[in-house]
């Protein structure tokens, strides 16, 4: 039984987190699906964006520690990291979404705990329901996030907030995640708002999100010279793209871009 689903329809995957018994609460087998989830939509150059979200009643509930403590070596090999990466796999099964070349959006109901909420802070944006419940919630186990989580806070939030969410474990709903910066937007309908913000990208050029993603994520803490160089080399693959001359043409007729696949 799969505990990832995924359908991509007009480009637009939908993946959803499909153990709803449990909360969509995460085994080692999760996490390795949702690894090979995302590094196939990654070869799919006619995908636009992934819109992720969890089935039943709540995104994802964290780490199910009671079926990941029954497999020791599983941990042990999964703990470990791949070279050619620089992931384990617990911090694939997150990054592995920002390593996608396409808008991944996250649209959050009911509980964003631990491990669930470093899946919804790796993608580039995410919707929330007022009341979902969001919580760091290692601090509660006497550890730390340590799937990819680090990165992401540090990317969303000032560096006292994300030290005393990781601290204190303290559960937050959405309306505060998004006061405090870990949420984009607020919906009572997330999985609406999610799929309005990917007919707005649809309307643009898939090299250019793709470009406009790596350079942000790749140069978000570099030095200004490292940055305008990456800009330097972006633009210049873009100047010459064949959706580029697409979105140009479209623009000057006033008409709706025909775009093809992605260039890389």
């Amino acid at each position: 039984m799969s505990l990832v689903s995924c359908t991509v329809e007009d480009g637009v995957a939908q993946v959803r987190l499909d153990r709803p018994e449990k909360l969509n609460a995460l085994t080692l087998e999760f996490l390795d699906e949702l690894v090979a989830t995302a590094h196939r939509l990654r070869r799919d150059r006619t995908l636009r964006a992934v819109v992720v979200a969890g089935e039943g009643d709540a995104f994802c509930a964290g780490l199910d520690f009671a079926s990941v403590l029954r497999k020791p070596a599983k941990i042990v090999t999964s703990f470990v990291p791949r070279p050619w990466r620089g992931t384990n796999t617990f911090q694939e099964a997150c990054w592995a979404w920002r390593r996608l070349p396409v808008p991944v959006v996250a649209a959050v109901h009911g509980h964003c705990l631990g491990g669930g909420l470093q899946i919804a802070l790796a993608a580039d944006f995410r919707f929330a329901t007022p009341d979902s419940r969001w919580s760091v919630l290692e601090g509660k186990w006497g550890i730390i996030p340590d799937m990819s989580g680090i990165k992401s806070l540090a990317q969303l939030v000032g560096i006292d907030t994300a030290k005393r969410l990781t601290m204190t474990a303290e559960t937050i709903t959405g309306a505060q995640a998004h006061e405090l910066g870990l949420v984009t937007g607020v919906a009572a309908d997330p999985l609406a708002a999610a799929a309005d913000l990917v007919e707005q990208l649809r309307e643009r050029s898939p090299d250019q999100l793709a470009a406009t993603k790596r350079l942000f994520d790749d140069t978000w803490t570099s030095s200004p010279r490292r940055t305008f160089a990456r800009e330097r080399i972006e633009q210049a693959r873009l100047l010459v793209a064949r959706n580029t001359k697409v979105a140009r043409d479209a623009a000057f007729r006033k008409a709706a871009p025909e775009f093809g696949p992605r260039g890389r």
